[in-house]
C-alpha cells in the first residue's frame, strides 16, 4: 500500500515526535519538488505546445501571443504552484492548504488552459492521419456527451461533496496514489466543465453564450453551500487524521473554518470573473457578427449597383 510520504523536513508522524514545521512563505519555494509525474505532465505539456507553436511560426501561419501566455503562466503554471511547490508539503497537513489546491486545479488553471486553446493548436499543426484521429475523437459520440454542459455540470458539482462526505477524502490523505489521483480528477473535472464554457476550441453542441452565464450563476450556489458546510461542520473532515499530527502551531478545527472561507469566497469570485469573461467573449462575438453583416451588405449593394449600371 502507497503512503503519503513528506519531505525529510517535514515529518508527519501521527503517532511520533517530529511535527512539520510551522508554515511559512518561504516553505513554498524550500519545500519545492520536481520528482513527481504532474511535474513532468507539466513539463511534457508545456514542450508539446511550444513546439505547435514553433511549427506554426515556421510555416508563417500566426498564433495569438496572449493564447500561449495564458495556457504556460496561469494555466500550467497555476498547477505547477499548488502542487510542484512547497505547497505540497502541506497539503496533507493543512485542510486549508488542501482547499487552495482544490480551488485552483478545478476552477482556476482549467479556465486558462481553455483560453489557450490547444485542440485548436494541434489541428492547425498536425497533418495526415494524426489530424484526421484528433478530428474524429473531437467529434466522437463519447466527446458529444462529455462536453453537453448539463453532463459537465453535474459532474463538476457533485464530485466535491462525494468526495468531502464519503470516506474518500481519508482515503486520499492516507494513500499516495489516491492523493495523486484526486489532483488529476480535480483538473480533470474542471476542464470539462469551463471548455464549453470559454474554450475557444471547436466542440460539438456549445451553448449560447446567455445560456452558458445562466449555468455559471447555478453553480454559485452549490460552492456556497459547499463552504458553508465545512465551516459550520461539527466534525473535522478526515476523522482523526489531522489531530494526529499534533501540530502545536495550526488548530485544525480554525484550519476547517479557514478551508471552508476558502472555498465559499473562491468559488463565487471565480463564478463572478467567468461571468465578465463570458459577457466580453458575447460582445467581441457579436461585434464580429455585425462585422460580418455589414460586409454582406456592402458586396450586395456593390453587386446591385454593378446590376444597375449601363453596359
Amino acid at each position: 500500500m502507497f503512503t503519503v510520504t513528506s519531505p525529510p523536513t517535514l515529518a508527519l508522524a501521527a503517532g511520533g515526535d517530529s511535527v512539520p514545521r510551522p508554515f511559512t512563505v518561504s516553505a513554498i519555494l524550500t519545500e519545492t519538488r520536481l520528482d513527481n509525474w504532474l511535474a513532468v505532465m507539466l513539463v511534457l505539456a508545456a514542450a508539446i505546445y511550444l513546439y505547435g507553436v514553433h511549427r506554426l511560426r515556421l510555416r508563417g501561419d500566426h498564433w495569438p501571443v496572449s493564447r500561449t501566455v495564458l495556457f504556460l503562466g496561469p494555466g500550467l503554471g497555476g498547477i505547477a504552484a499548488v502542487t510542484v511547490t512547497g505547497l505540497h508539503a502541506y497539503d496533507t497537513a493543512l485542510l486549508s492548504v488542501h482547499m487552495v489546491q482544490h480551488m485552483v486545479l478545478s476552477m482556476v488553471a482549467p479556465i486558462f488552459l481553455a483560453l489557450g486553446a490547444p485542440v485548436t493548436l494541434a489541428l492547425r499543426t498536425l497533418t495526415g492521419v494524426p489530424r484526421q484521429r484528433l478530428l474524429a475523437v473531437v467529434h466522437s459520440r463519447f466527446a458529444k456527451v462529455l462536453a453537453f454542459p448539463l453532463v459537465a455540470f453535474t459532474i463538476f458539482v457533485i464530485n466535491p461533496f462525494v468526495l468531502y462526505f464519503t470516506d474518500l477524502y481519508r482515503l486520499t490523505l492516507e494513500n499516495a496514489f489516491a492523493h495523486e489521483m484526486i489532483h488529476a480528477h480535480f483538473i480533470l473535472t474542471g476542464c470539462l466543465f469551463f471548455w464549453p464554457l470559454v474554450g475557444l476550441d471547436p466542440l460539438p453542441g456549445r451553448w449560447p453564450y446567455p445560456a452558458r452565464a445562466l449555468l455559471m450563476v447555478l453553480s454559485v450556489p452549490f460552492h456556497t453551500v459547499l463552504g458553508l458546510t465545512v465551516m459550520q461542520s461539527t466534525t473535522l473532515f478526515g476523522g482523526d487524521w489531522y489531530p494526529s499530527l499534533r501540530l502545536g502551531w495550526a488548530d485544525p478545527w480554525v484550519d476547517q473554518e479557514v478551508a471552508g472561507g476558502i472555498l465559499w469566497a473562491g468559488g463565487e469570485f471565480v463564478s463572478v470573473t467567468m461571468l465578465g469573461v463570458l459577457v466580453l467573449q458575447w460582445m467581441r462575438q457579436s461585434e464580429r457578427e455585425a462585422r460580418r453583416v455589414d460586409r454582406d451588405l456592402d458586396r450586395q449593394e456593390a453587386r446591385e449597383r454593378t446590376a444597375r449600371a449601363p453596359s
